[in-house]
C-alpha cells in the first residue's frame, strides 16, 4: 500500500457544483490525453538523465556513503550547523523538523540518544548569525557548508564568518576538522578548498538541482547525523516514484495533482495554490513546497522560447492557526485559490481533552475528545465550508508521520512539479529569474568579472516619507 494518498473529489464539478471545478469525465478524456503527453515528456528527460532526483531513492551506494560519514565523523560533535540557503537547506529542515520535532535541541542528551543538536544558518542576518555562534561550542561543532555551485553569496559569506570564528578560538590546524562540504563532485570553490585543505566532502549528483536535492546528501546528511531512518525515507520515495511512472492519469497520484491544479489555474483562474498541513511538524515542508512549486513553474518563457509569464503562486498555511488568519480570505475573498490540505492519520499521542467544568457549555462539549480529533474536525469543517460555496480543495494524506511516509510525500510533490512543468510548457529545472538578482549582487559587492550596476535610487524623485527627517519639528506657539 502506498504511504501517501490523494483525495481529489473536492476539485471536481460533481462535488463542487455545476460550473465549478473539473468535470470528472475529463479524467478519462482530454485531461488524460494531455497528461499522457506530459508524462512522455518527463519520461524522455528522465531517460536522458536530466531529472536525477528520480534516481536518488534507488542509489543505495549514495545512502550508505552518507550514513558512514554520519555514523563516524558526524558523531564526533555535539552540534551540527547546516550552512546553506534555498534548496540547500529547506529540504533538510523539512525532513528533520517533521521527524525530530520542534524541541529536538532542547531535549536532553539521553532523550536525543546522544545524537547531535541541529541548527540551520540560512539567511545571512547578522543578528541571527551572531546569536547562533554565541551559543555553540566551537570545539564541539561541525559546520556543514552546502552549495552545489560553491558561489552562493549568502552561504560563502557565512562560510568566511564561521571560519574566522573558528580561527579565533581554535588552533589553525584544528579548523579544517570542523568543516564538511556538500557540493559539486568535480568543480567549484568548495571542491577546490576541500582538496587543498583535506576537508571531507559529500557530492551532489550533477543532474540534481537544489530544490530537488532533498533526497541527496544535501538532505540525507543532516537527517542521518540526527538518527533519522534514511533507508525508510528513500524506501517511501521509491514506492511513490514507482506509482508516478504510470502514464494512466487516474492511476498516477502526482499526475492527478498536477493535472487538476493546472486546470484550476489556466481554466478557472485559481492561481494561488495553498498547502495547508494540520501538523506543526510539517510547517517547514510547506515552505519547502513553496520554493519547489514557485521557482519551478514561475517562468517568463516556455521551453520553446516563446513568452509565457506563467506559473501559480504557492502559499504555505498552517491549520488550525491560519483558520484564524487566512480562512476569511479563502472563503469570501477572490475565488483564485485551491487549498491542499495535508493530513496525518494516526498519532502516537492524540492527547485526551479532560472532562472538566461540565457546567460551562463552552467547555463541556470538548471533554472526551482529543486534540487530534479537534484538529481533524477543524480540517473537515473547513473543507466542507469551502465545498459548499464551490471553492476547491484536495487532501494529501499519510497514515502516520514516519520516514517512509515523509519520503513518499517528498517524491509526490517533486513528481507533481515536473509533470506540471510539462503541462505549463516550461522547464521546471531552471531558474533564470533568480540569476539576474545574483548577477547584480555580485556587481554591487565588487566580485571580479561583474560590472558595478547603475541602480535607480529607491527614493528617486523625492518619494520618501518623512521628506525632511533632519529638520526641526514644528512647535506650537
Amino acid at each position: 500500500m502506498s504511504p501517501v494518498s490523494v483525495a481529489y473529489a473536492n476539485l471536481l464539478s460533481s462535488t463542487l457544483g455545476e460550473g465549478k471545478g473539473t468535470d470528472p469525465a475529463r479524467l478519462e478524456g482530454d485531461l488524460a490525453t494531455r497528461f499522457r503527453d506530459a508524462h512522455s515528456q518527463v519520461e524522455a528527460r528522465i531517460e536522458k538523465g536530466e531529472m536525477g532526483f528520480v534516481r536518488l531513492p534507488g542509489d543505495e551506494a549514495m545512502r550508505r556513503g552518507v550514513q558512514e560519514v554520519a555514523d563516524s565523523f558526524g558523531q564526533w560533535f555535539e552540534t551540527l550547523v547546516v550552512v546553506g540557503i534555498g534548496g540547500s537547506s529547506l529540504g533538510a529542515r523539512a525532513v528533520t523538523d517533521a521527524l525530530l520535532g520542534p524541541h529536538w535541541n532542547e531535549d536532553s542528551d539521553e532523550d536525543r540518544e546522544h545524537y547531535p543538536r541541529l541548527h540551520f544558518m540560512e539567511n545571512p542576518d547578522p543578528g541571527s548569525v551572531s546569536d547562533l555562534l554565541a551559543r555553540v561550542d566551537p570545539r564541539r561543532t561541525l559546520f556543514n557548508i552546502v552549495s552545489k555551485s560553491g558561489s552562493t553569496a549568502e552561504t560563502m559569506a557565512q562560510l568566511l564568518v564561521v571560519e574566522h570564528f573558528l580561527r579565533e578560538r581554535l588552533e589553525e590546524e584544528q579548523v579544517r576538522g570542523h568543516f564538511l562540504f556538500t557540493t559539486d563532485p568535480e568543480t567549484g570553490v568548495l571542491r577546490r578548498m576541500a582538496e587543498l585543505r583535506g576537508i571531507p566532502t559529500l557530492a551532489v549528483p550533477p543532474a540534481v538541482g537544489g530544490r530537488f536535492s532533498v533526497l541527496s546528501p544535501v538532505g540525507l546528511l543532516p537527517a542521518a547525523v540526527t538518527g533519522v531512518d534514511t533507508a525508510g525515507l528513500l524506501r517511501g520515495a521509491a514506492e511513490v516514484e514507482s506509482l508516478c511512472r504510470n502514464p494512466v492519469l487516474k492511476e498516477n497520484p502526482a499526475g492527478i495533482l498536477a493535472t487538476l491544479l493546472h486546470a484550476a489555474d489556466v481554466e478557472e483562474g485559481r492561481r494561488i495554490h495553498v498547502l495547508m498541513p494540520y501538523h506543526d511538524r510539517l510547517r517547514s515542508l510547506a515552505l519547502w513546497f513553496q520554493q519547489l512549486w514557485g521557482e519551478s513553474l514561475g517562468k517568463a518563457r516556455g521551453v520553446d522560447g516563446a513568452p509565457t509569464e506563467t506559473g501559480p503562486t504557492p502559499l504555505p498555511a498552517l491549520g488550525a492557526v491560519d483558520q484564524h488568519s487566512l480562512l476569511q480570505l479563502f472563503m469570501e475573498g477572490p475565488p483564485d485559490k485551491v487549498i491542499l490540505f495535508l493530513r496525518v492519520g494516526g498519532r502516537d499521542n492524540p492527547v485526551a481533552i479532560p472532562s472538566l467544568h461540565g457546567e460551562e457549555p463552552a467547555l463541556s462539549y470538548l471533554g472526551g475528545h482529543t486534540l487530534d480529533g479537534l484538529l481533524e474536525a477543524e480540517r473537515r469543517a473547513t473543507a466542507e465550508a469551502l465545498r459548499r460555496i464551490g471553492r476547491p480543495s484536495a487532501v494529501v494524506e499519510v497514515e502516520r508521520l514516519d520516514a517512509r511516509a515523509l519520503g513518499g510525500l517528498l517524491m509526490l510533490f517533486q513528481m507533481a512539479t515536473v509533470f506540471a512543468g510539462a503541462l505549463y510548457g516550461v522547464d521546471p529545472l531552471d531558474q533564470p529569474g533568480v540569476e539576474a538578482g545574483k548577477t547584480l549582487t555580485y556587481g554591487l559587492l565588487g566580485r571580479d568579472g561583474y560590472d558595478v550596476p547603475s541602480l535607480e535610487p529607491e527614493d528617486a524623485g523625492g518619494y520618501r516619507f518623512p521628506l525632511a527627517a533632519a529638520s526641526e519639528p514644528s512647535r506650537n506657539p
